[in-house]
């Protein structure tokens, strides 16, 4: 499984604020680092100290989206709040979708925490026993 995090963040959201909510977002889902191998977020958040250094931290590619990419994604929870506020219906499970390509699924949808959400998005990985044999 590749898996992408994706994180909306206050701009007054510390780093420890962002950190300890990937964490807890990735131990409830039962994933480690080593399984992660992309942040996305909002264009606007890509210099926010937090966003950047938990993607930097953990050796996660940073890959950040305009409110219109972002606003392309169909998201279970969008918010209208957060849609007036930077123009698109979602930052977090939009991000994570489009941080982790385009077949990607959302595995963990927003888990709000002061300043921060975060959501996670995987690529399924193919079974290629059920695939016909080559000729």
């Amino acid at each position: 499984m590749t898996a992408a995090v994706g994180i909306g963040a206050r701009r007054s959201a510390s780093a420890d604020d962002v950190r300890a909510a990937v964490e807890a977002t990735l131990r409830a889902a039962g994933l480690t680092d080593a399984d992660v191998s992309a942040v996305g977020t909002i264009d606007r958040r890509g210099d926010a100290p937090g966003v950047r250094e938990t993607a930097l931290d953990r050796g996660w590619s940073l890959r950040l989206f305009t409110a219109a990419e972002l606003a392309a994604r169909e998201v279970p929870t969008p918010s209208a709040a957060v849609a007036q506020a930077v123009g698109t219906p979602s930052v977090a499970e939009a991000a994570a979708l489009c941080a982790a390509g385009p077949d990607a699924e959302l595995i963990v949808a927003k888990r709000i925490f002061p300043g921060v959400t975060v959501a996670i998005a995987a690529t399924p990985i193919l079974d290629r026993s059920a695939a016909p044999p080559a000729p």
